[in-house]
């Protein structure tokens, strides 16, 4: 349950995944496994409530608190960056755990794994503004089958494939109106934002079950080289996580939500969630307290390891046995 609330949490936040929090409660493999089991129509009951325990509370975190993590990563990013940096690291060691000792395929695996995660962080810091999407029911589809398809993946991101396919601010608006409709108790209204929701929901069902058949081949044909890269991949995502940038207004002339900034006074209109990004110097005591937090993350991704550490390899290999 508690890796189902990190795996919410973390795919509301661009540069860390979901199956990166569940690397870190010890569950991934097992995961895999009942999703797999459950896209066969399995008749084992163990499979269903495995799922059932990680995927409502994390659709319930996600729910609950999509607009307030939306609006911590926007007007406080440093603190939440930095928080997840410490979640995301604190998973390396049930990772390592899970492959020692560590082959040398594994190893290069890894090292190749890092390489591309560190090209993809650089990738996203060459395009700021690519969050302006506006979604659409066909563009929601395709994000939540491509956020699922991260969830699922550790070292993946769905957060930020939404934010390349410019449906990340969309995404949470969807979220964030059905919840609002719900409270005003407006029947047209919940069945307008129910819509897109249903879109992304379909989108993540199919993402889920793919990927999920394919981790299981994977880890079962050639696990060590599998979890050599997904190491390099849970390494490689703390590059895309750099805490010290801030939302500046667009410059005069730029495009922002297929408009062009014609003046000052236009760019100063633009919503903080739609402004791109830069970096900046922090000061002593933000980078003080931003390493307090990356170092209390990891202490609570490993504690948080500890609860799944004997049901973290389903797969053993034959040396290991």
């Amino acid at each position: 349950m508690i890796g189902g609330i990190l795996m919410g949490l973390a795919n509301l936040v661009p540069g860390i995944s979901g199956g990166t929090m569940l690397l870190a409660a010890g569950v991934y493999p097992t995961f895999v496994e009942s999703v797999a089991a459950a896209t066969t129509l399995s008749r084992k009951l163990q499979p269903w409530l495995l799922l059932a325990f990680i995927a409502v509370p994390a659709v319930l975190a996600i729910g609950v608190l999509a607009g307030t993590v939306r609006d911590i990563v926007l007007e406080h990013r440093w603190i939440a960056y930095s928080l997840f940096i410490g979640l995301t690291l604190g998973g390396a060691p049930t990772l390592w755990r899970m492959l020692k000792p560590m082959p040398g395929r594994a190893g290069i695996a890894a090292l190749v794994a890092f390489v591309a995660m560190v090209a993809l962080a650089i990738l996203q810091e060459s395009q700021p503004s690519s969050s302006s999407g506006e979604g659409g029911l066909a563009g929601l589809f395709i994000a939540g089958f491509a956020g699922a398809a991260a969830m699922v993946l550790p070292g993946v991101s769905g957060g930020y494939l939404l934010l390349v396919l410019g449906q990340y601010v969309a995404v949470l608006d969807a979220i964030d109106a059905f919840k609002e409709a719900i409270r005003a108790g407006e029947l047209n209204s919940i069945l307008e934002s129910a819509w897109p929701l249903l879109a992304i929901g379909i989108g993540v069902l199919l993402g889920v079950s793919l990927v999920s058949n394919i981790m299981r081949w994977l880890l079962k044909h050639h696990r060590d080289v599998t979890l050599g890269a997904l190491l390099g991949l849970l390494l490689g995502a703390v590059a895309g996580l750099w805490p010290f940038r801030e939302a500046v207004l667009p410059d005069v002339g730029s495009m922002v939500r297929g408009e062009v900034v014609e003046t000052v006074a236009d760019a100063e209109e633009i919503e903080l969630k739609y402004r791109p990004t830069e970096s900046y110097e922090p000061s002593l005591g933000q980078m003080g307290f931003s390493f307090l937090l990356v170092i209390g993350g990891g202490i609570s991704s490993l504690l948080v390891g500890r609860l799944g550490k004997d049901g973290d390899d389903p797969t053993p290999s034959t040396a290991a046995v």
